[in-house]
């Protein structure tokens, strides 16, 4: 019968389920939905199973992100004209939050960058958002355009930075962890495509 089980491992701890078959070596199997599933000789004890969990907690936590990715649905197509309308959108969303500090509205610029979400160009007064950003959720391109006009404030990623964006989107962290499972639209887009 199987056994759910939790084992602590060096990657967090990770919940499988156990099975006890007619088999002459440990079988680990990741399911359709990210289940992990680990097969074991009848004779075998529980503490070899979690063990071989734990050994291979790495290969685990890869292989249940490779398989999120491919599932994961694709970007809606957006077109010229939309993204620039969504990520002006965006930026006066949250320069509301920089206003009261000094800072000027700044001219926004929108590029393919091939490895970038943004940039500041705080000397000249204006920020680069890449257009494949468009593609993200509105949570994402606000998180994105408030990390640019903070650097009119902090221009690096020092602790002032740091303070900065807490104070001002205290969820930041997390939208940022969010972001970087949307990696595929820098892929996806026209490289070379410029406008702004």
């Amino acid at each position: 019968m199987p056994q759910l089980r939790l084992v602590d491992t060096p990657e967090g701890p990770l919940t499988y389920t156990l099975t006890r078959k007619r088999v002459k070596n440990l079988n680990l199997r990741i399911g359709a939905r990210g289940e992990i599933k680990v097969s074991v000789p009848l004779r075998c004890c529980v503490r070899q199973a979690d063990d071989f969990v734990r050994e291979k907690s790495g290969w685990i936590l890869d292989a249940c992100r490779r398989q999120e990715e491919r599932q994961r649905a694709p970007l809606p197509e957006v077109s010229r004209e939309e993204s620039t309308e969504r990520l002006n959108r965006a930026l006066e969303r949250v320069y509301l939050l920089v206003e009261p500090l000094g800072v000027a509205f700044p001219a926004l610029k929108l590029r393919m960058l091939k490895s970038q979400w943004g940039n500041c160009h705080w000397t000249q007064g204006y920020i680069t958002l890449n257009i494949a950003l468009a593609r993200c959720p509105e949570e994402l391109r606000d998180y994105v355009a408030l990390h640019e006009l903070v650097h009119f404030l902090h221009h690096d990623h020092g602790a002032g930075f740091y303070a900065q964006m807490d104070a001002l989107m205290p969820d930041w962290r997390r939208r940022r962890k969010a972001l970087k499972g949307f990696g595929g639209a820098l892929e996806d887009e026209d490289k070379g495509s410029e406008h702004g």
